[in-house]
């Protein structure tokens, strides 16, 4: 999850072909436990065309698209480019959008009803339950459809980023794949506990990739300082 999220970043702040960085990416970091299907793709498929998944991989990977955009419709632009390398199936394509179009309104200050009513009315996803409806029967689903709502679900029901991560992975299922679709959306609208930033990056991840993330955060904050004076200068005029 973590290695293709930053191969999404990369291809936003480098421009490269995003097939390229998430085939350099994959390569680098081979053993992760990648989905049978794109672990075909990336290391055995000669075309490396996209193979018709809806697989929740689309959606596990596209929150760097949620906070580069700086509308909406971009968003969902981006997210729809960031799946359809392998994920072109309609619904791998609509999971990746629900979860960037997700983050992009939490960044935004919409309310959790606002986010809740506008992917249940673009994407048709059940968003009226709860994660004490859904735990008791759900199941090991590694789809978008039977995956991407649960992990939205699970970021409505909390009440600050860490309930979120435990929330998502209490659902149980692909536990792993929900809380990172579920934490992408939480950063964006509670951010995340200072200590816990320095904890995981300085812990877990090299100094190359933590740097990806720092450029990646000043160029997401960059963009939006510049949106918010283009839009300030639409509304006066």
């Amino acid at each position: 999850d973590t290695v293709m999220t930053i191969a999404v970043a990369d291809w936003l702040l480098s421009g490269v072909p995003l097939r390229e960085a998430m085939l350099d990416w994959g390569k680098e970091y081979p053993n992760r436990g990648y989905g049978g299907m794109f672990y075909e793709w990336l290391f055995y498929s000669e075309t490396k065309e996209p193979y018709n998944s809806f697989g929740n991989g689309a959606g596990m990977r596209v929150s760097p698209c949620g906070y580069y955009a700086t509308s909406l419709d971009k968003a969902l632009e981006l997210a729809k480019q960031s799946a359809e390398v392998t994920h072109n199936h309609p619904e791998g394509i609509k999971g990746a959008q629900a979860i960037a179009s997700a983050i992009f309104l939490a960044r935004q200050h919409k309310s959790k009803d606002e986010i809740r009513d506008y992917i249940e009315q673009t994407f048709g996803y059940n968003m009226h339950r709860s994660c004490d409806e859904i735990r008791p029967t759900y199941q090991f689903d590694v789809t978008c459809q039977g995956s991407c709502p649960e992990a939205i679900i699970a970021f409505l029901d909390s009440h600050d980023y860490e309930s979120a991560i435990r929330l998502a992975v209490s659902l149980g299922g692909d536990s792993d794949t929900i809380a990172c679709m579920t934490g992408g959306i939480a950063a964006a609208y509670y951010g995340i506990p200072s200590w816990l930033v320095k904890y995981v990056t300085v812990e877990f991840l090299p100094q190359y990739i933590r740097d990806i993330i720092a450029k990646f955060d000043k160029v997401c904050a960059e963009r939006i300082a510049i949106q918010s004076k283009f839009d300030n200068k639409e509304t006066n005029r």
